[in-house]
């Protein structure tokens, strides 16, 4: 006997976005979470980093950043609480939930009560948290994590940030800004790795130029914390400051829940095992977002959410997660997005487009003509080349990037070809007039250049 057509164990996005289409369908279900609804996204992640950045760049004060961030979080907050979810005719229970069978949850609820419950189907939507790096006396000294950053009360006056992902990034120049001396620490040879190498080298020039200092190829071998301050060995070299963050990317939040007991299988990274449905190997549970390491962003596990919950409750249906259409960004400055494949990654019979950002009217007009946008598309199977081919790839650096990109998302997903982009008139001077130059050089060239083959790093 089950209780619900759905259960949700996670209140993140992946769990909102899967109890919401649920419900959507008409279907009854029932969320478990033991942390505040809306997840790391919400309280600790995207929201506040962007916020901060924000206020960084206003001439707002570190407290004042800090007080827009409860504001902001709080306002959203607000539109995915329990009352929220509730009147919309979600069964919310607040409890640490652990699996007692395949699609059974048994609820430790917060006023100390025990609680079992069952579903037809089951999404399991538990996130991530920070992972620390095996670093000599890293784990001996007290250092702030996304989770513990927005708890600070004052300003430091210098801080080492390990990791030059999106997170460091962001709250680097963030912190920088507000007047933190900050040292930034990679430990391969660019930041933001999951970029193209010229997109990283870009954000890294504009991390410099407001006085970070970039240290990439940094092999930390050693952490200590003594006097106030933290130090940090690079063979040779230590590097000392007040405060220290690590950004150095997250491990899943797929242990102690009894996913053993449901016969759940995890891979050797801990993630759990599913196919492109988001199917685990266990009939009727689904696993989606950070959990299942398929792509760590909170847009897309609330897609993965619903996509789940699609196959889960409607019959003879099956939807599938593409992560190729799903973009990414970071809100540094210069921002930058992508989506799709890079370009050493491209088919041969490709076709790269590019345009630099200072060709943009609008780009020249706010002082900012850093940047460039990158097409990639490979031949149609019939018209090859002729109305431009399929975007198969995006990179977008540069003002307003991370709007800019969804001009490309909203064409994988409509499977347009890249004319589409080219043909689209546009509001002048706006920044999207730089997709248009972009895409007409698959057709023509624009100021002396036109389309290419792909380049082999």
């Amino acid at each position: 006997m089950t209780d619900v057509d759905l259960l949700v164990l996670g209140g993140g996005a992946g769990g909102l976005g899967a109890a919401r289409a649920a419900n959507w369908e008409g279907a009854s279900a029932a969320l478990i979470s033991d942390a505040p609804l809306g997840g790391d996204c919400t309280w600790t992640g995207c929201v506040p980093s962007k916020t901060l950045i924000e206020a960084s760049r206003d001439g707002s004060t570190f407290a004042q950043g800090l007080e827009r961030v409860r504001s902001v979080t709080q306002r959203i907050g607000a539109t995915e609480d329990a009352e929220t979810l509730t009147t919309e005719g979600i069964h919310v229970l607040a409890g640490r939930g652990t699996f007692v069978g395949p699609k059974t949850i048994e609820v430790a609820l917060h006023d100390g009560t025990i609680r079992r419950i069952t579903g037809a189907n089951v999404v399991i939507a538990t996130g991530s948290r920070p992972a620390a790096p095996p670093i000599e006396g890293l784990a001996d000294v007290s250092f702030l994590t996304n989770e513990s950053f927005f708890e600070q009360t004052t300003l430091p006056a210098s801080m080492i940030v390990l990791g030059g992902g999106p997170i460091g990034c962001e709250l680097g120049e963030a912190m920088q800004r507000f007047g933190t001396d900050v040292t930034l620490l990679e430990y391969g040879s660019q930041i933001l790795q999951r970029f193209e190498p010229d997109a990283g080298a870009l954000v890294a020039e504009g991390l410099r130029s407001l006085g970070v200092d970039v240290i990439t190829n940094a092999r930390s071998e050693r952490v200590t914390y003594a006097d106030g301050r933290f130090t940090v060995t690079l063979g040779d070299r230590t590097v000392e400051a007040e405060q220290l963050l690590v950004a150095a990317g997250r491990r899943p939040n797929t242990t102690g829940m009894g996913l053993d007991v449901a016969g759940v299988e995890l891979n050797e990274r801990g993630f759990i095992v599913t196919d492109k449905y988001l199917r685990t190997n266990v009939d009727g549970v689904f696993a989606v977002g950070d959990a299942n390491g398929k792509h760590m962003l909170s847009h897309a596990a609330d897609e993965m959410g619903r996509i789940a919950a699609w196959t889960a409750l409607r019959a003879g249906r099956r939807y599938a997660y593409v992560a190729e259409r799903v973009p990414q960004v970071v809100f540094t400055t210069p921002e930058v997005a992508s989506i799709g494949i890079v370009e050493a990654d491209a088919p041969d019979n490709a076709l790269v487009a590019e345009a630099p950002m200072h060709i943009n009217d609008r780009a020249l007009a706010a002082d900012a003509p850093e940047g460039f946008v990158r097409l990639i598309a490979k031949p149609g199977l019939l018209t090859k080349h002729k109305i431009g081919g399929k975007l198969v790839g995006a990179t977008i650096v540069g003002g307003r990037a991370g709007e800019l990109i969804n001009e490309c998302a909203l064409l994988m997903r409509s499977n347009a070809y890249v004319g589409r982009l080219a043909q689209t008139v546009r509001a002048y001077p706006s920044w999207s007039t730089i997709m248009q130059k972009a895409a007409a050089r698959f057709f023509f060239d624009v100021d002396g250049e036109g389309a290419r083959p792909p380049r082999r790093r």
